[in-house]
């Protein structure tokens, strides 16, 4: 940006934006880059952050898995990890093994621990945000009020480390440089193993008083149905996530109402998934095109309820439930404009998540990046 934009933005005096500018020119934060268009006069000299000031890293710890990436000052990723991983390890095991990957990103760029300024790190349970630690996690009961920061900061001392539920991270990721990048009010529904959201509001993540805003999987949709792990009845979670497809996936193959689910389940030594009743689905399976149907008229009714209360600009869906394709999509579509008011649903889109598996890491990154500078106590 420009001096008089960024003075603009920020509604900074020309002799403010200039002394920031210059201080920040001075300590090597930011640099001169190249000229803008002009406005009638003479094209103005343009301003972006020093990309080789130091490394952020974003980690995403999923469930099953952790994804990595180091990246520039800019937010340009330069190296990427991912690896499988259980979150149900000990906290200094699962947390230990990302810091070594960190190590091992660093050293394919010649680059030392001391460089890295910052960490953004998702985690999938309530964070309390301001201390970075979990608040009784349903899937990782180790972690509750682990200190992730000071741990992470024992091997890089330089960082600041900034920790977060992983469904606002992937949220963030879309804000930042994905479909919800000047978008002020959208929602980001994850459908895995379980299920959640990210909100934003006004531009910014929202996360509520004890960091449990979005938790909609534990929203009630049968007060007839089956326990959920939480201990209540009639979740979605337990029953529209990945779980609870794959298992009326084995029920329809067991019984014999699906041939091509029954051989799947053999040919996977009698392990059913939710992406095998999506493949399914996909080849035109009766009993899986149903299941799938099923889930995403429930997860669309929930929604409708949110979509009635926030009237976002934009949901996008990710997870990895979400590769089973359009059919789960047009399904939580049709539930959610059948269920929602007119008004509420004029200006809504209902998408995929462009950047898939990328919003988690990419969200890290920016985590990182907009704390890098942060004082903690």
């Amino acid at each position: 940006m420009s001096r008089s934009a960024l003075g603009e933005r920020l509604g900074y005096s020309r002799a403010n934006i200039t002394a920031v500018l210059n201080q920040l020119l001075s300590l090597n934060i930011i640099e001169e880059r190249e000229l803008g268009e002009s406005q009638g006069g003479r094209r103005p000299r343009t301003y972006g952050l020093n990309g080789t000031l130091g490394f952020v890293v974003g980690v995403d710890i999923g469930a099953t898995s952790i994804d990595l990436a180091l990246a520039d000052f800019d937010g340009t990723i330069l190296e990427r990890l991912d690896e499988p991983a259980d979150v149900r390890d000990e906290p200094e095991l699962l947390l230990g093994r990302a810091a070594d990957l960190i190590e091992e990103l660093l050293n394919r760029q010649n680059g030392r621990p001391e460089q890295v300024l910052a960490i953004g790190i998702g985690v999938p349970g309530p964070v309390q945000f301001d201390e970075g630690v979990l608040i009784a996690p349903p899937l990782m009961p180790a972690w509750e009020s682990f200190p992730i920061k000071a741990f992470m900061r024992q091997r890089f001392t330089a960082a600041n480390v900034a920790v977060d539920n992983d469904v606002n991270v992937m949220a963030l990721g879309e804000a930042s440089a994905g479909a919800g990048k000047g978008i002020n009010n959208f929602i980001f529904l994850k459908i895995g193993t379980g299920i959640g959201s990210g909100i934003i509001c006004r531009g910014n993540i929202y996360r509520g008083r004890d960091g449990a805003a979005g938790d909609v999987g534990h929203i009630c949709i049968d007060y007839n149905g089956p326990v959920c792990h939480c201990g209540n009845v009639g979740c979605l979670e337990i029953m529209a996530a990945g779980p609870a497809i794959a298992e009326r996936g084995r029920e329809a193959a067991v019984s014999g109402e699906s041939e091509f689910l029954a051989e799947a389940l053999a040919a996977n030594n009698g392990l059913m998934t939710a992406q095998l009743v999506g493949d399914a689905a996909k080849a035109g399976d009766r009993a899986a095109n149903e299941i799938v149907k099923t889930s995403g008229r429930m997860i669309g009714g929930m929604l409708a309820s949110l979509v009635n209360f926030f009237n976002p600009q934009l949901i996008l869906i990710g997870g990895g439930v979400s590769n089973i394709g359009i059919r789960l999509l047009s399904a939580i579509r049709q539930a959610v404009l059948r269920r929602s008011t007119a008004l509420s649903t004029r200006h809504l889109r209902i998408e995929f998540s462009p950047l898939g598996k990328d919003a988690g890491v990419m969200g890290a990154i920016w985590l990182a990046l907009e704390h890098t500078f942060t004082v903690e106590s």
